[in-house]
């Protein structure tokens, strides 16, 4: 996996995990913040895409192991549900 430079406070990063669509795979076209932990887990080991996606699910990845998943949900629920 190759490093990417975090937007650090961009709250379009936020808005991408709540409204964006996993492309492909065994979660293909579920939002990405309804992805569980534990694929996240195996993706992590196995090693996430390249790009944005990658990106994406990275910061999925910690947010979920971090515990904060409340940032998501009150994300999705006050503006884009």
């Amino acid at each position: 996996m190759q490093d990417v430079d975090l937007p650090i406070g961009n709250p379009n990063l936020l808005i991408d995990l709540v409204t964006m669509k996993m492309p492909y795979g065994k979660y293909k076209g579920h939002t990405l913040c309804d992805i569980p932990e534990y694929y996240l887990v195996w993706m992590h080991g196995k090693g996430f895409p390249e790009g944005k996606l990658g990106m994406l699910l990275s910061t999925l990845y910690e947010i979920k192991l971090n515990g904060l998943e409340y940032l998501l949900t009150q994300l999705r629920k006050n503006k884009y549900s």
